[in-house]
């Protein structure tokens, strides 16, 4: 069995309309979000082998704040990635790791929610991360694999959901 987390960039500063996409970083409540969730996943209890992570300044602004103690790998790939995309980059940077990490960004992440549980293993933290995998959310999957090549769709079960407003209700969707 592998883990994998999945942890989406936090709220992203719209107001920094002279930059390109790829360079937004956080606004301020984006960046309590990344700390918030930060912790949680430092007391979640996986101890993360690894990290690989989109180079979009939004994400390393987010894991900057999250302060996780794992120096993160970047991949170009990461950025803005497709489910097939990211499936690749699982499956050639996973190695010989139990838990990976990776952080990015939607539609690819919370597509990702969709690809690798299957319909028998559909859970009520399932039916929260399908309506919406906001900013700075986090998923742990449990794997049916033993090796990162073997990573198909169906063959993972949530065992974690989180995002920083179950955390803190103060966080919660904007009025």
């Amino acid at each position: 069995m592998k883990i994998l987390g999945l942890l989406r960039h936090a709220k992203s500063d719209w107001g920094q309309s002279d930059k390109r996409d790829f360079d937004r970083g956080l606004n301020k409540r984006g960046c309590k979000g990344a700390a918030l969730i930060g912790r949680h996943i430092r007391d979640h209890g996986v101890k993360w082998d690894k990290l690989v992570a989109s180079p979009a300044e939004r994400v390393k602004v987010t894991l900057e704040e999250a302060e996780l103690g794992i120096d993160p790998q970047w991949d170009q790939r990461l950025y803005l990635a497709s489910t097939e995309t990211i499936f690749d980059v699982i499956a050639e940077e996973g190695g010989d790791v139990d838990a990976l990490l990776l952080a990015g960004h939607n539609p690819g992440l919370g597509d990702m929610v969709f690809e690798l549980v299957a319909p028998k293993n559909e859970n009520d933290l399932f039916d929260e991360a399908k309506v919406k995998f906001p900013t700075a959310a986090f998923a742990v999957f449990e794997l049916d694999i033993e090796d990162w090549a073997d990573l198909k769709e169906g063959c993972g079960r949530l065992v974690h959901f989180a995002r920083p407003r179950d955390l803190d209700p103060a966080l919660g969707p904007e009025q």
